[in-house]
């Protein structure tokens, strides 16, 4: 802090932040040095401004078919710079222009499902998630792509053999299935006897 000059009796306090309780202490200084500082004042909350930090580590995928999962670090309570503090979900298929806005009322969440029928599986969206309280709507994040939920494989492993081992053991190949937006990740396969 700057040293206010001996005659003065106030002072403007600056670059604090909005909606935080503060306490402040005055000390007198002179030539031989600096005096015992005061009692605290009482503790007075700066007023609520719209908040200016934006969630962090935007991510999501996985979920069920026909579900896009976005995720989120949520903002920490120092950085809400006001009461009514949510989050606002911004959401579009890659290559569209129009967002699909969504509102999560809660300042604890760092996720949101968004539900559409018409979501095919492994479909890329552009996300970005902002915030807001009751003083107004802040800061959005940089865009994220987020990939939707998968659906079950639709094609069968092809050239599935099978070769007696010994009496009581028959060793069971087939051709793995190969990536693609259509089968999505094959996560293991089940072997059975028909």
């Amino acid at each position: 802090p700057e040293v206010i000059n001996g005659r003065t009796h106030k002072a403007t306090v600056v670059d604090l932040s909005p909606w935080v309780d503060y306490e402040f202490r005055v000390v007198a200084s002179n030539s031989v040095g600096i005096g015992e500082p005061s009692r605290p004042s009482a503790l007075l909350k700066t007023k609520a401004a719209v908040p200016v930090v934006a969630p962090t580590n935007v991510s999501g995928g996985g979920g069920s078919r026909s579900e896009l999962v976005i995720t989120w670090e949520p903002v920490p309570e120092e950085l809400q710079n006001g009461e009514g503090f949510g989050y606002i979900v911004m959401l579009r298929p890659l290559g569209s222009i129009t967002w699909t806005k969504a509102v999560v009322a809660s300042v604890e969440a760092s996720k949101y499902v968004y539900r559409n029928e018409s979501i095919t599986p492994l479909s890329p969206f552009e996300v970005k998630v902002g915030v807001y309280n009751n003083e107004g709507e802040g800061t959005l994040s940089s865009i994220s792509i987020v990939y939707s939920g998968e659906d079950e494989p639709q094609i069968a492993p092809a050239g599935a053999s099978a070769l007696s081992v010994s009496a009581a053991e028959v060793e069971v190949s087939w051709q793995p299935i190969a990536w693609n937006r259509h089968t999505g990740r094959v996560l293991g396969y089940e072997v059975r006897q028909p």
